[in-house]
């Protein structure tokens, strides 16, 4: 006998935006409490993220300009802000010395993976729930979802600049 996949409740559009809603604000003021426990405001905890995720290919000033969409004389605050406060090194770059890479430090790491990874273990247990089938739509949803979201802000900058 096959398992049958779970049933799940039929949801509008509207309710499903709702849905969104919500989980945006529960993760942004999530964020929020993340960052305090870690000592650091939620912009530098944005970029101290991705400098984790790029690994070792060490992100550049400008890399995380671009990808938290703040100016490059904005991130080099945050880059003393974070270097003060221990989560980063700055490293030379080996290809041209006038830049320089943002390294995380491995005890800055440590602790924001005790922070979030019971969080994300109980979002792997969600995501269990799903079928793998599921987990592509969800996945394609979140990545369509987020590319919009960036392409909306570009727009609304590109809005102000024109009525400045």
């Amino acid at each position: 006998m096959t398992a049958q996949p779970p049933t799940r409740p039929s949801a509008t559009p509207a309710q499903a935006l709702s849905a969104m809603d919500d989980l945006i604000a529960a993760s942004l003021v999530g964020q929020q409490e993340m960052a305090q426990r870690l000592g650091l405001n939620v912009t530098d905890l944005t970029c101290f993220a991705y400098v984790i995720q790029a690994g070792d290919n060490l992100l550049t000033a400008g890399d995380l300009a671009t990808r938290v969409h703040v100016t490059t004389g904005a991130v080099t605050g945050i880059l003393n802000r974070l270097e003060r406060a221990g989560f980063v090194s700055r490293r030379p770059d080996p290809q041209d010395r006038r830049r320089v890479r943002v390294a995380a430090r491995p005890d800055a790491v440590a602790r924001v993976h005790a922070l979030y990874e019971p969080y994300y273990a109980r979002l792997g247990a969600l995501f269990a729930d799903y079928s793998p089938d599921e987990i592509a739509v969800l996945t394609d949803w979140f990545t369509r979802a987020t590319t919009l979201a960036h392409a909306y802000r570009e727009e609304l900058r590109g809005r102000d600049e024109t009525a400045t």
